[in-house]
């Protein structure tokens, strides 16, 4: 498949040009034209390069890519070495950030939900559309063992702030860095909040809006959305596909 193909296929699938971010999402660096071996993980780390070229892909695809607003535009030491192995080895990176967070079947959020059990229910208000989601669990179950629940399907245990004890149905979630909205989740009446990472300040907000708060970790909360997009490119591109879990305990 021609890299730019499968560019258009996958900005028009995730619906990218609708979605303000805070970076480019696509193909960030052009490497060979034919795509057929594809290597996909959570964050284009050098590590990741590396196994991409070990098992001689033609592209990466991550949900954590290059070119981030605000960080320093010059190519040096940590992004030239990862950007000189792609070239020299005529790898295409492909990055989709928000647009993989929101999708409503391939995406991070719902992706967590349906490992979790939760059933989503609405969105909350904030942008872009599907970044802040909502939903119930099917029973009540106690914080403590709704961690429990999250730890065996993580493979992580998270840490547990705000009420500890008390009995959960209602949660809101955005997976990543998303502690930033605990607050709204919160005020909309939820019992519980999920996301990857959590803020000094996100233990007061929990405790003092008597909220439960769970941080499963940044990357073990968006393993599955590009997973899944990998996936959906080995069934509907016949792409050979191979997702690769690097692990991090943030």
């Amino acid at each position: 498949m021609h890299h730019f193909k499968l560019e258009n296929a996958l900005n028009t699938l995730l619906n990218k040009d609708s979605i303000q971010d805070y970076c480019p999402n696509g193909l960030q660096v052009q490497g060979r034209s034919n795509v057929q071996k594809l290597i996909t993980g959570v964050t284009a780390s050098q590590a990741l390069i590396d196994i991409a070229i070990a098992q001689r892909a033609d592209a990466i695809l991550v949900h954590h890519g290059y070119f981030w607003k605000g960080e320093p535009q010059a190519i040096t030491h940590m992004k030239q070495s990862r950007i000189k192995a792609l070239l020299e080895h005529d790898i295409n990176l492909y990055a989709y950030h928000l647009p993989l967070d929101v999708h409503p079947e391939l995406g991070n959020n719902t992706q967590l939900a349906n490992l979790l059990g939760i059933t989503v229910e609405n969105h909350l208000p904030v942008k872009p559309k599907g970044v802040l989601m909502q939903g119930r669990l099917l029973t009540s179950v106690s914080a403590s063992n709704f961690a429990e629940q999250i730890a065996n399907k993580l493979h992580r245990t998270p840490i547990i702030l705000g009420e500890t004890d008390k009995l959960i149905e209602t949660i809101a979630w955005c997976t990543g860095g998303g502690q930033g909205y605990l607050e709204t989740a919160a005020q909309a009446g939820i019992d519980a909040f999920i996301t990857g990472e959590v803020s000094e300040q996100t233990t007061h907000i929990a405790n003092e809006y008597g909220i439960t708060c769970f941080a499963a970790g940044h990357h073990a909360t968006e393993r599955y959305g590009v997973k899944a997009l990998g996936e959906y490119c080995a069934v509907n591109f016949g792409l050979d596909v191979q997702f690769m879990d690097i692990n991090n305990p943030i």
